[in-house]
């Protein structure tokens, strides 16, 4: 099995000029259960089918897989999916060996900026750049398949 170790923060200063790529992302969820989530994305050009196990105790690490799919076969996909669709872009910022994700969304989760850093092991070191605030890892407020149910701007 393949598993995803993240961790997640808010995001409160100027980090744009570290910016290096951008990317504009829509993804919906055919299944938003906590025990499994299936999303299709939208990424630039391409399209994905993900799904994602429920994380552990810590939230850190979960169960991930993802498959590319025709561009075609996503945008059919998302009009089966649950209501709430989830638009953002995405920057991708380096901190030392790492690449932080950052995401700006838009539409009614306006306003919400977060970052999400991969790493190898739940307790691997990285650079915290200054522009990250409160960590956020295993708040289910923040996962993308919530924001979808109770947008940011309704918080």
């Amino acid at each position: 099995m393949a598993q995803e170790i993240e961790r997640k923060f808010l995001v409160k200063g100027k980090f744009k000029p570290e910016v290096f790529k951008s990317t504009r992302i829509t993804q919906g969820y055919l299944s938003s259960v906590p025990e499994r989530t299936v999303r299709v994305r939208i990424k630039g050009e391409q399209g994905f089918l993900t799904i994602k196990g429920k994380g552990n105790h810590s939230g850190i690490s979960r169960y991930e897989w993802e498959k590319e799919i025709p561009l075609n076969e996503a945008e059919e996909l998302l009009q089966l999916c649950e209501p709430g669709v989830i638009d953002k872009t995405r920057y991708l910022v380096k901190a030392g060996e790492h690449t932080f994700e950052v995401d700006e969304f838009h539409g009614e989760n306006e306003g919400l900026i977060m970052a999400e850093i991969e790493l190898k092991t739940e307790n691997e070191n990285f650079i915290k750049p200054a522009w990250l605030d409160k960590e956020v890892t295993g708040d289910d407020r923040y996962y993308n398949a919530m924001l979808t149910k109770h947008p940011y701007t309704k918080w």
